[in-house]
């Protein structure tokens, strides 16, 4: 399935929301917060584009920090859709989502917003992270929410491989590692 630009850059800027504590070595509690401050919340949403209100304050981090924990739970419920969909629909309708065409000189293709921006910046990630999930179950690709396959490892993925075969995050060269360890085995045992 092809998807909309704004569609896959808003799950990719999930993904990345959801990984910006997790990954490789431990998980949640050894990973370093890559948004656990007003800067790198400043630099996540550069990458990423995010437009309309700063607050940058405590409690605006503190808000988006909660939308992240939001969306890697429905990242963990994403091979049972019926809950996925309800926890979607959820924050569709927490978030007030309202979506408008629009374009801007630096994006001149048209896209939705979904909130207005002058609301809260975790008000307005979420109204569009909620979308692009939405388009995902629609378009019956709810599949390629995953988790990390390595065993040190839970961060999550986006996988947008033709035949949704990618396993492994590239949040902390998974793939690699796994692929050194199964040769180091092999070399082992033969």
């Amino acid at each position: 399935m092809i998807f909309t630009y704004d569609t896959e850059l808003t799950l990719r800027a999930a993904c990345m929301l959801v990984n910006s504590n997790r990954g490789a070595s431990g998980g949640v509690d050894g990973a370093a917060d890559t948004v656990g401050d007003v800067a790198g919340l400043d630099a996540y949403l550069a990458e990423f584009g995010w437009t309309g209100r700063r607050d940058r304050d405590a409690a605006e981090l503190a808000d988006v920090h909660r939308l992240r924990e939001r969306i890697g739970r429905i990242w963990a419920v994403a091979e049972d859709e019926e809950r996925t969909v309800g926890q979607v629909n959820a924050l569709l309708s927490d978030t007030k989502a309202s979506p408008w065409l629009t374009r801007h000189a630096e994006m001149p293709e048209w896209h939705l917003h979904l909130a207005s921006i002058h609301d809260p910046l975790a008000q307005r990630m979420g109204a569009e992270m909620a979308m692009a999930l939405a388009d995902l179950i629609r378009g019956g690709e709810l599949r390629r929410l995953k988790t990390c396959a390595a065993p040190d490892c839970d961060a999550v993925l986006f996988d947008v491989s033709r035949n949704r075969s990618k396993i492994f995050c590239d949040t902390g060269n998974c793939g690699n590692r796994q692929h050194v360890a199964a040769y180091r085995a092999r070399s082992r045992d033969g």
